[in-house]
């Protein structure tokens, strides 16, 4: 059974043919053939699928497409652009976080929710709000570094 959603992603308006159970994670990758976020353990747990909902971290991986109807989507795509990046992703470059990027999505995104409330955040605020989202390149600390260098340019 499919229906038609209308989305707003990235600030533009899309209507998609989806079964409104499908997860928003599939519907934003394969109807609208955007290649972040990514897909990582379907279960909410590795933080790779992480999209803004209204501003607000969500893991799309079990978000029914039909939830985020009538909401602002923001992807990474979204946070920035190469001419004007988010200070985040200035940040990340400058830290030389990337390593093979696959957790850089969640991250990123968690990180400039966390940001947009708290301006100057504790290093123990920061690693609370990025619990639970998995790196298995071990990159952790140079995470934090970034999102702290963030905060400072931000400030």
């Amino acid at each position: 059974m499919t229906k038609q959603i209308s989305l707003r992603v990235n600030g533009q308006e899309h209507t998609i043919e989806v079964d409104p159970r499908k997860p928003l994670l599939y519907a934003l990758r394969d109807e609208l053939g955007l290649n972040n976020p990514r897909f990582g353990c379907g279960l909410a747990q590795c933080g790779a699928c992480t999209v803004h909902l209204n501003g607000r971290p969500v893991r799309s991986c079990v978000i029914p497409t039909s939830a985020a109807q009538g909401a602002q989507i923001t992807t990474i795509a979204g946070l920035g652009t190469p001419e004007a990046p988010h200070p985040l992703q200035t940040a990340y470059i400058e830290e030389q976080v990337p390593q093979c990027g696959y957790c850089t999505n969640g991250f990123l995104m968690t990180a400039a929710a966390l940001l947009k409330t708290n301006k100057q955040p504790t290093d123990a605020e920061i690693r609370e709000t990025l619990t639970g989202l998995k790196c298995r390149c071990g990159t952790h600390l140079s995470i934090l570094r970034a999102v702290k260098r963030a905060a400072a340019n931000m400030a």
